[in-house]
């Protein structure tokens, strides 16, 4: 049998425009679908589900649509309120939730928000299960035997806050650190965590107002961050996305360090320690500096697609810990499986255990250039052959030195095209000539 094909699930749930893709009629038929998927997959009558939320201003509105969904057709939900996106799956674990949903479009503009489901083992929903709870979207809705409820679920906040604090045993004391909150999700826990450990936290970007997450502040902009510890006394900082499942970091004078070289980093020093459990999983994005760092530290590299679940898919596979992708989201198991910013931000201090960050580097990033190219159609770009013959011969010309990557998002009309080289500008060079090839055959 073969597995429905996805139209409105992209590689981190559903996201869109809200009143334009993300409706609160699609929210609602989502509620319903994704209990009834559990009613038929897993016999489960009642399901009990876990909804939490960014600071978005239109998050309200889609957790009351999304909740009266999955109370129509029977279930228990129980709302968490604004906490990061990683919380759903530690309180999922917690609680014994059947499925928990987040209602988030992580780094996106506030305008836009999304939805994404996780499993009650905590991990994002795998493509055939959303397939086909997108498929039970288009049918008529199923009666329930009676009506589900909504409640509050109290001591959320607090059980996300033990969860990060039983795992990191850290005393941090005599570290000051500045946090960037995005104005999202992290806004109340991050500063709170950090505290407890013993350090002494200056916080920016932790006031939202429903339209300023995002907005010139965390991880999709250093710029606040990297002035901010530059001018003082902190040893370094970190930037979380909306959602909080992301965070890139800064050094002492505010140069920063994305996912591939906290990961590369924390691989080296857990590898050189014998705790590392086996290599890393990455994805076809990270930089060409990345794997030569990896070679060097004896650490074997699982090359995944684009997206976390597939990284996850990819440690399970070899039974290893730690993985993550360059956008900042880390992921380690043995804590939960799912990124968490908060989390990837202690384990980098856990393995620098007080050395400064700008000591520590293990690799030298390759020269990159990334081009989003606007598309009618991305799914058009598997035809191009004109387009894959170019990228062919550009990998065999930079062979051992470079590459060029092509593929279309998972949640946008783009196209992604990304070279590296030894020089920026034959990075920049290679990149404008592949994308303006693109541009000509897709329109």
């Amino acid at each position: 049998m073969s597995t429905p094909t996805r139209t409105l699930f992209g590689t981190d749930g559903v996201r869109g425009r809200v009143g334009d893709k993300l409706t609160t009629e699609l929210a609602l038929s989502i509620g319903r679908a994704g209990t009834e998927s559990l009613r038929r997959a897993k016999a489960i009558e009642r399901p009990r589900v876990l909804i939490i939320r960014d600071t978005r201003e239109s998050g309200p509105m889609l957790e009351a649509a999304l909740a009266a969904g999955i109370a129509e057709s029977g279930g228990e939900v129980y709302l968490g309120g604004v906490l990061p996106t990683p919380a759903a799956a530690l309180i999922s674990g917690h609680h014994g939730f059947d499925l928990a949903a987040v209602v988030s479009a992580s780094h996106n503009p506030f305008y836009d928000n999304g939805i994404k489901l996780f499993g009650g083992d905590g991990g994002k929903l795998d493509d055939e299960t959303e397939a086909g709870v997108e498929a039970l979207i288009h049918e008529p809705p199923a009666p329930a035997s009676e009506p589900g409820r909504i409640v509050e679920l109290s001591g959320a906040e607090q059980d996300y806050l033990r969860a990060l604090e039983s795992h990191f045993r850290l005393d941090l004391s005599g570290l000051k650190v500045t946090l960037d909150c995005a104005n999202g999700a992290t806004y109340r826990v991050a500063g709170e965590i950090f505290r407890r450990l013993g350090a002494e936290v200056e916080l920016l970007a932790t006031e939202p107002d429903g339209r300023n997450i995002n907005d010139g502040c965390g991880s999709t902009d250093l710029g606040l961050l990297a002035a901010s510890v530059a001018g003082s006394d902190s040893r370094l900082g970190f930037a979380f996305d909306g959602d909080g499942d992301r965070v890139l970091t800064v050094d002492g004078a505010g140069n920063p360090f994305d996912g591939d070289e906290m990961i590369a980093l924390v691989a080296a020093r857990r590898a050189a320690a014998g705790t590392l459990g086996g290599g890393v999983a990455v994805t076809v994005m990270s930089n060409y500096g990345f794997h030569q760092a990896m070679k060097e530290a004896g650490v074997e590299v699982e090359v995944t697609s684009v997206g976390d679940r597939y990284v996850l898919e990819g440690l399970r596979k070899r039974d290893w810990v730690l993985g993550g992708e360059q956008s900042g989201h880390i992921i380690s198991t043995d804590y939960a499986p799912t990124g968490d910013g908060i989390a990837a931000a202690l384990m980098l201090l856990q393995v620098l255990d007080g050395e400064d960050l700008a000591e520590a580097r293990v690799m030298e990033k390759l020269p990159q250039v990334l081009v989003n190219v606007e598309v009618a159609d991305r799914e058009q770009i598997a035809g191009a052959d004109s387009v894959w013959t170019e990228v062919d011969r550009l990998n065999s010309e930079l062979e051992g030195q470079g590459r060029v990557l092509l593929r279309p998002s998972g949640t946008e009309p783009l196209v992604r095209v990304m070279a590296e080289a030894p020089r920026q500008e034959q990075a920049q060079e290679i990149c404008d000539s592949l994308a303006e090839l693109v541009r000509r055959e897709l329109g």
